[in-house]
């Protein structure tokens, strides 16, 4: 899913880093619960109109997030063509992002077509909006940016909220549609999405020299090291290389080509999806697939657990009720530092289809011992860096639906699309053949359809439904400090 971690994260920017970074990328402003995301129409803005926000909501640096309201700026391809990009500049930004979201061909990879063609997972109606880039299927609703204010109360928020679209209103942008997120920790101080899980558990910790680890732990971290060029443009990546960003062509008054631009340095791609969860539905289903296993010890929970991979409170599941080690310096929260090829081989605890497994499967694809480390760096070279927050008011404790919409705004940084998020999305998450299993996907995320929950001497296999709906999404450019400035200062 996607919700931020109680801890505060492990690792900064060195300084010349962080103040060319937004603060988005090393924090999830934890400390900040309430926020709202604006998602900006800027089709008919006047000139100057990212001035006029930058000077109502500052984003925040990566080396000033500790202040009492905090923002995060991005765009999609078409909003950086309203100010003022032109096809070609485009051009030199990863294909997915210029294509859009929502480009058929896109739309089959991820899931996102209806009927047949995809997983069935969208809203009634479908999308709801998009960048709407040319090629792309339409959507209502245009987004050409995407504001994220957070603040530490309500009152200050809604304050501040209304200043900036007091400041939208006199440059002609309007807030195409709007979500109000929250971070709310339950009595034990758990972040918990709305299914009522513990979420945010398992992040990627970056590596590299501009890295700066706040504990004693090892540098790259064993278990979810992953180079810092995998999340920021210009540092070294998976590949060993410099991430690969857009460059721009700078040119003198006379229109004279005089160098290029960096546009991307200390950059990144931003993976957003509005995603409905229909709770009831979902507990509904865990509840008629425990009665259909015909086992008085085997409830809904039970069953949801095993959708996920994890114990509510956000334990792995493991073979005989077995816990793992404490680790030193990683004292926040639920152990995390483990391989499935040792832990749970075969998916007796957390089964091999689960939401757990599928989105990070770690080393538990290996066929042997001897690959497991290799399977480990390979399925790191996927990882995400999550920043999502829930949006709706909590479910009833009462189990009553209330209709309500309610759901999770997902919002992950990537510096390429097509092997991070795509893969995950594609290769992971609906896969039919993933790992041993056939003719299964996500039992959290995908369609419905069966699920098998390895058991000694025989499995279980029972079927679920669908919960989790697509609303809208669309792929961001987030501009570091200096590229901010530049695409401020273009005419």
């Amino acid at each position: 899913m996607g919700m931020p971690v109680v801890a505060p994260p492990g690792w900064s920017l060195e300084a010349r880093t962080a103040r060319d970074t937004q603060g988005f990328v090393v924090s999830p402003f934890a400390h900040l619960p309430v926020a709202v995301a604006l998602f900006l129409d800027a089709g008919k803005a006047r000139r100057g109109w990212l001035r006029a926000v930058r000077q109502a909501a500052p984003a925040t640096r990566a080396d000033g997030q500790q202040q009492g309201r905090s923002a995060a700026i991005a765009f999609t391809a078409t909003g950086l063509a309203a100010l003022g990009l032109g096809e070609a500049e485009l051009r030199g930004f990863e294909r997915p992002f210029w294509e859009g979201m929502h480009h058929p061909d896109r739309r089959r990879r991820l899931g996102d077509l209806p009927g047949d063609g995809g997983a069935t997972t969208l809203v009634e109606g479908g999308p709801r909006w998009s960048g709407n880039p040319k090629g792309a299927d339409p959507t209502p609703l245009t987004v050409h940016a995407l504001l994220v204010l957070y603040a530490a109360d309500a009152a200050d928020l809604d304050a501040w909220r209304v200043e900036v679209e007091s400041v939208l209103d006199a440059q002609s942008v309007s807030a195409a549609c709007e979500l109000p997120l929250s971070l709310r920790f339950d009595r034990h101080g758990v972040a918990r999405e709305h299914f009522g899980f513990a979420d945010g558990l398992s992040q990627p910790i970056p590596y590299g020299d501009a890295v700066r680890r706040k504990d004693s732990g090892p540098q790259p971290d064993p278990w979810h090291g992953v180079p810092l060029g995998d999340f920021l443009f210009g540092h070294p990546n998976s590949h060993n290389e410099p991430s690969p960003g857009p460059a721009v062509e700078e040119k003198s008054a006379a229109g004279d080509a005089t160098g290029f631009f960096d546009l991307g340095r200390n950059g990144s791609y931003l993976v957003v999806r509005e995603l409905h969860q229909d709770v009831a539905a979902f507990w509904r289903s865990m509840e008629a697939a425990a009665a259909a296993l015909g086992d008085p010890t085997k409830d809904g929970r039970w069953v949801a657990e095993r959708a996920v991979g994890r114990e509510m409170d956000g334990d792995l599941l493991l073979p005989g009720g077995k816990t793992l080690p404490r680790v030193p310096y990683a004292p926040h929260g639920p152990d995390n530092a483990f391989g499935f090829r040792a832990t749970d081989r075969h998916g007796f605890g957390c089964p091999v289809g689960s939401h757990v497994r599928r989105s990070n499967p770690r080393d538990g694809l290996a066929p042997d011992d001897e690959s497991a480390p290799d399977l480990l760096k390979s399925a790191n070279n996927h990882r995400l860096l999550r920043r999502g927050r829930k949006f709706g008011d909590d479910f009833p404790a009462d189990g009553q639906d209330d209709g309500k919409t309610r759901g999770l705004l997902f919002m992950a940084l990537n510096t390429d699309i097509t092997r991070q998020f795509e893969f995950v999305q594609q290769t992971w998450i609906l896969n039919r053949a993933f790992a041993t299993l056939q003719g299964e996907t996500d039992p959290l995320c995908g369609p419905a359809g069966p699920f098998t929950v390895p058991d000694d001497p025989l499995r279980w296999r029972f079927g679920v439904e669908t919960f989790i709906r697509f609303a809208g999404g669309e792929y961001f450019f987030l501009p570091g400090m200096a590229a901010l400035d530049w695409l401020e200062a273009r005419p």
